[in-house]
């Protein structure tokens, strides 16, 4: 089976089950909500801002790990509250079934987070640059690349490196993280990659 073949139908049902998950997870989180003196639209938004909370701390970590950046400690907390809150509503909403009633409750809000975290992990190593296009550096393909910080330096400054500018050693070691000697072999491969 092609690769392409195993990340698109696996994106598939993870989309498909994260779908059910999360239109059963709202539900079973809203009639907590409204059992417990919320109603009307204040009952109805409330679930939504847990998944949204999983959602964007999700998003910031996956653009950190594609752009190789260190992730923000906050995201790492609000997902982990996230999934604290959304499976605690899930449970408390199927408590009064017993323990079992409390596990079949919950299953929905694991499989959501599960289904939703796998969806990143594809995203996440996907073969696209963080922007969506192909990872190609016409200017810079025909000069080696031994360190990795290279290609992603010209994928960062690839508008800049474009006009014949070359980022200056303060901007390399602001954007990368890195020391002074890396930065100048990266702008010394970028200046090479601008004339090629």
């Amino acid at each position: 089976m092609p690769d392409r073949l195993i990340r698109t139908t696996t994106a598939l049902v993870v989309v498909g089950v994260a779908v059910v998950a999360a239109i059963v997870s709202y539900e079973h989180a809203y009639a907590l909500v409204h059992a417990h003196g919320e109603d009307g639209w204040t009952a109805r938004l409330v679930p939504l801002t847990v998944d949204g909370l999983i959602y964007s701390s999700s998003m910031v970590m996956l653009q950190s790990a594609r752009r190789r950046a260190q992730v923000p400690a906050l995201a790492m907390w609000l997902l982990g509250l996230g999934i604290v809150a959304t499976l605690a509503a899930n449970v408390m909403h199927g408590l009064g079934q017993g323990p079992i009633g409390a596990a079949v409750a919950a299953w929905p809000a694991a499989a959501l987070i599960g289904s939703y975290e796998l969806l990143m992990t594809l995203i996440r190593n996907g073969p696209h640059a963080p922007d969506g296009e192909p990872k190609v550096v016409p200017a810079l393909s025909s000069v080696p690349a031994l360190d990795p910080l290279r290609i992603q330096a010209a994928e960062m400054f690839a508008e800049q490196i474009a006009t014949g500018v070359v980022p200056t050693i303060r901007a390399l070691r602001a954007t990368l993280r890195v020391g002074q000697p890396r930065a100048q072999r990266i702008q010394a491969y970028l200046a090479s990659g601008s004339r090629t």
